[in-house]
């Protein structure tokens, strides 16, 4: 049985993302729900956001997006999206997430 996917910020829509990058991001997130796991280009760790913490790489025509999960036993939890502007995850991302995961584990 696939995992359900816990929104707790961000979409993934056209626009701004592309059809094909939507597609893209539905796809490996499809994957997510089903126990697979992936690994780079697609997906790499995030330790600095917490334990099973990841960042979905989805590079679009002119933009790079990405979306920071975490896989949990019963749910992939997606805790943002945003578009990647520079080489490392910003700060404030990292910060965001952690307390977005702080108040949802504490509920």
């Amino acid at each position: 049985m696939d995992k359900p996917l816990i929104w707790l910020h961000g979409e993934i829509k056209t626009p701004p993302f592309s059809q094909a990058a939507r597609l893209e991001a539905g796809f490996l997130l499809r994957k997510l729900q089903r126990g697979e796991s992936l690994a780079l280009p697609h997906s790499r760790p995030m330790p600095a956001i917490g334990p099973r913490c990841h960042e979905l790489r989805v590079t679009d025509k002119r933009k790079t997006w990405r979306v920071i999960y975490r896989i949990d036993a019963d749910a992939i939890v997606i805790l943002e999206v945003f578009e990647k502007q520079t080489t490392g995850t910003p700060a404030q991302v990292i910060e965001t997430c952690q307390r977005r995961l702080r108040d949802y584990d504490s509920d």
